[in-house]
């Protein structure tokens, strides 16, 4: 395992930060989906996927039948990756970027791959960080691609750091008002902050048992849609760009259900996206003023 900067205990800040650490860093090889769809071309995502899929993995041989699933499962999160990084915007190679829950590392890479620039990756998980800083070894970027036992809430980086921050899928684990005041300090004026999380319909989410069910199953707190939007406005991150990306998502769930990775989790998510107390959201939003 790779040498990290901070120890464990000046990283955790409560007993379910502890929990959710506990989770990655004692079970990373019940995460088949992520291993296993990581494997295709080496970039390990911890997140799901978007656009329309190529159902003929569906016919043809049985005995390639699951790989070409996968194959296709690894295509669709990689896309909404990209999608991601679209909005960060025009990004100078001389730029740094903040990969807020930066896991195995798929989205960093990618990051710096297309822009050039410096990425910082933040994670509680210690087995996520030496993942990911092994994966930057063998890719022969570590001078540009950093990750950092940290916590997101309380990075330590400098004021005004950052050009642009992401989180995709990791917001359901902390207080918004706590996260994006570290945000809000780490970007420059006029940084850009990019978002995709699940979030809870403000009218019907709470009464969902499919919502309810997913937020059990993951130990998470989702938000409901409007929370973002509060806490974005309170903190000078006014939204460029708002795109409801459920209908891009639901092709990617479907198709999951076809994939002996499928864990279970399928269903419910099926359910809240078309009854509507689920959404699955992109947000763009800049820093404004100092």
């Amino acid at each position: 395992m790779t040498m990290l900067e901070q120890g464990t205990d000046s990283v955790l800040q409560s007993a379910y930060q502890r929990s959710v650490a506990a989770y990655w860093n004692n079970n990373p090889n019940d995460d088949r989906v992520n291993v296993k769809l990581g494997e295709v071309d080496g970039l390990y995502h911890h997140h799901y996927g978007i656009g329309e899929p190529d159902l003929s993995v569906l016919e043809g041989s049985e005995d390639t039948r699951q790989e070409r699933i996968v194959r296709e499962l690894h295509r669709l999160e990689t896309a909404q990756a990209e999608l991601l990084l679209d909005q960060l915007g025009d990004v100078l190679p001389t730029d740094r970027l903040m990969d807020a829950g930066s896991g195995r590392g798929g989205t960093s890479f990618m990051a710096n791959q297309r822009f050039g620039c410096q990425v910082d990756g933040v994670t509680i998980s210690e087995y996520q960080a030496g993942f990911a800083t092994e994966q930057a070894a063998e890719r022969g970027v570590t001078d540009r691609v950093r990750f950092h036992l940290r916590n997101m809430l309380d990075t330590g980086f400098d004021t005004g750091s950052m050009g642009g921050i992401w989180t995709n899928e990791t917001t359901m684990y902390v207080d918004l008002g706590e996260l994006f005041t570290e945000f809000a300090r780490l970007l420059r004026p006029g940084g850009r902050y990019v978002c995709i999380t699940g979030c809870s319909n403000d009218v019907t989410g709470g009464r969902s048992a499919a919502v309810s069910w997913i937020d059990a199953h993951y130990g998470c707190m989702i938000h409901p849609r409007g929370e973002y939007f509060r806490a974005l406005a309170a903190h000078n991150l006014v939204p460029v760009s708002v795109v409801d990306l459920t209908p891009a998502t639901i092709p990617y769930w479907d198709l999951r259900t076809h994939s002996e990775l499928a864990t279970g989790v399928e269903k419910p998510f099926l359910t809240a996206y078309r009854e509507g107390s689920f959404q699955y959201l992109l947000i763009a939003a800049d820093k404004v003023g100092r």
